[in-house]
Formats: C-alpha cells, structure tokens, sequence
C-alpha cells in the first residue's frame, strides 16, 4: 500500500477509481490506479516513476507498474475524446480531480488511512445501484456513452440502472457529432470488454436507447438486433477463442454477409474476429437444414479445413452447443475428407485441374459415407 511504500511517501496518495469502486462492491480487486496531489513529474521521477508519454502526467511505479496520475484538471478542446487540453500541477485539489470523471461510483478515493473522500455521492449511489455521472462535463467525452453502457453491461446483475439524465446527456451526445470522431478502435475496445461481462446484452440495448447503436451499428438497429440478441448464446467453452469474440459472432450471425462486412469494416476488426463472425454464420447455415453432402463439403472448404483444422475444430466445438447430435457426423466427414491424398492421386497419373477435381471427388465421397 502506498502508505509503507518508501517511494510514496511524503506524497499526498489516493487510490482512486475502479479499484475503490469495486472493494465497496465486494468485488475482486486486481488493478489499482492512484492519484498524487501537489506534486510534480520532476518529484515523480525522482523517485524512480517511469513517465506515460509525453504530455499526459501518469507514471508508472518502478516496482508495481501501477499508474499514478499527478491531480489534473480537463478542458474541452476539440472532437472525441482525445479533443482535451489537461492541466497538472500542484495546486489542482483531489476534489478538482474528482469533479473531472464520468460517473459518481467511478470518483471515490481512498487515503493512505482508508478514510473515503466521496464529494459527489459515489457511495449513496452505489448502495442505490445507480450509475450516475458526475457533472455535465461528462458529455464533452463521447466515449463515456460506451463505458457507461458497459458498466451497466458489468453491474445490471446486481440491480444497477442508469441515471435518467445520465441517460439523457447520452442520447444528446448522440444526437451531435461527437460519437462519430470516436476511432474505431476505441469504439470496439469497448464492445470488447463489454461482451466478456456477465449482461452483455445490457451494452447494447443502452447504445440502442441512447441513440447510439445506429451511429456505430447501424446494421444491428432495430430488429436485426432482437434476433443478434437472440442469438448470443450459448456458445462453446474453447480455450483458443476468447467468450467475447463468440459472442461477438453470435451476435451477428443472423446479418446477410454484406450488413455483417460492413459492421467489420466500421469496426475495423482484428481479422481473426472478423473471420469467425463468417464461420461462425456458416456454421448456423449448415445446421439450419438437413447436413446434406454438397453442404457439408463446402461448409469444410470455406472453413479451409485441409490447411487450417484449428478453425474446423473451433466450429464443431460451436455445433457441440448448438446440435450436439451432429458432432460425430460432422467429425466423421472431416476426418474423413482429411485422408483424401492428393500424392496418390498424383502417383495415379493426375495432374493441374485434374487432380484438383479428383482431389475434390474424393473428399466429397468420404463425406458422403459418413452422412
């Protein structure tokens, strides 16, 4: 604790944030983030706190890599939430600090002697499950329209709701322009930590009453997004693929491939979500009818299952939730398919297009037998 820590003291320190949020929660803790007041990165740094950039005062604790962020304040500068001058120097109050953070809950901080400074009513707010903002600065940050929807995401099962003028300072952000000079990938961190909390569900439907899933997900607005919603689970525990990312693919199964593309290119996704998204659609159009031969095969093929079985193995484990009775068919006719030797074929006299049509033969005839 910053209190025995010989790095620390001297300095005015106080956990702050989630951290704080959550031990009054009787949540886990696992990150603490710190604010120092009435000091300077000079006096940072020389005790041996590594400085975050050039023009942000957060450094990081030579021991523990924990942030600790010099008291500042913010003033609105430009779009997005980037578009911010800050200012840090000594004379900038914790209460000052404080004032500048999205939601009551999230601006409570804790002294070295455990004592709570709560100026803004974090604690009647979490006993009363509310997620409320702080001040009406919280609309010059457009992304706190996400994070509060994520928060809900996190909190909605243990009875949280949002604020009604929070609610309605989002859907004003929403209805200007700021929401849309978000990065992308600002915009999918978020839906990224919010589809890995326990109501996921709850990030969505908020964006959608606020207004802002028809600015970044157009294509899950109306009842596209009952039918996502739908469709998020179950999905299949498997370790190589994150629950965020299945549910993620979930979600936009029901899309035709054009609305799903569009939504990855908005998004701008990591590839290997985008491309279960696409096998995770295939894999509901082959169960969505009897396994037919043709079907089967193609299903293999488009999955690319001859030089990447990892991705067959992701989508029989999906089938494994959704039809469990098809496991062992689907397994029978990869394995089979798999065994089709394109260096027999080729020792029989085959070759260019040939071989690639018996090879292709082959494989469908082995799928055939295990059907």
């Amino acid at each position: 604790m910053a209190a025995t820590d010989p790095r620390t003291a001297g300095l005015e320190v106080y956990r702050v944030g989630g951290a704080v949020r959550d031990a009054l929660l009787g949540w886990p803790v696992y990150d603490n983030d710190w604010v120092v007041v009435g000091a300077t990165p000079d006096m940072m740094q020389e005790r041996g706190f590594k400085p975050v950039g050039r023009d942000f005062p957060v450094f990081l604790h030579p021991d523990t890599a924990e942030e600790y962020a010099l008291a500042r304040t913010e003033r609105k500068s430009g779009h997005g939430y980037a578009g911010f001058e800050v200012h840090a120097s000594p004379d900038v109050t914790l209460e000052e600090d404080l004032l500048r953070r999205d939601l009551t809950v999230n601006a409570i901080a804790q002294g070295a002697d455990g004592e709570l400074v709560d100026p803004f009513g974090g604690q009647g707010d979490i006993e009363r499950r509310l997620l409320r903002h702080v001040s009406g600065a919280f609309s010059e940050d457009p992304l706190r329209v996400l994070r509060t929807a994520r928060f809900l995401a996190r909190y909605a099962p243990l009875g949280f709701s949002i604020a009604p003028d929070t609610l309605a300072l989002m859907t004003d952000v929403s209805g200007s322009d700021e929401l849309e000079h978000l990065a992308a990938e600002r915009v999918w961190v978020e839906t990224e930590k919010a589809l890995g909390e326990p109501s996921p569900e709850a990030y969505f439907t908020t964006l959608a009453e606020c207004r802002a899933l028809e600015i970044w997900f157009p294509e899950l607005a109306g009842e596209a997004l009952a039918q996502g919603l739908a469709a998020f689970e179950p999905v299949p525990e498997y370790e190589d693929t994150p629950l965020a990312h299945w549910r993620y693919a979930r979600l936009v199964s029901p899309l035709d491939d054009p609305a799903r593309e569009a939504l990855a290119k908005r998004l701008r996704l990591p590839n290997a979500v985008a491309q279960l998204a696409r096998h995770v659609a295939l894999t509901g159009q082959l169960l969505a009818a009897p396994l037919a031969t043709d079907a089967v095969l193609c299903w293999l093929e488009r999955l690319d299952g001859w030089r990447k079985p990892a991705q067959v193995k992701a989508q029989l484990a999906l089938v494994g939730v959704l039809a469990a009775e098809h496991v062992a068919t689907l397994e029978a006719a990869w394995e089979g398919a798999r065994r089709a030797s394109p260096q027999a074929l080729m020792a029989q006299g085959f070759k260019g297009a040939a071989l690639g049509e018996a090879l292709r033969e082959q494989r469908r005839l082995a799928v055939e037998e295990a059907l």
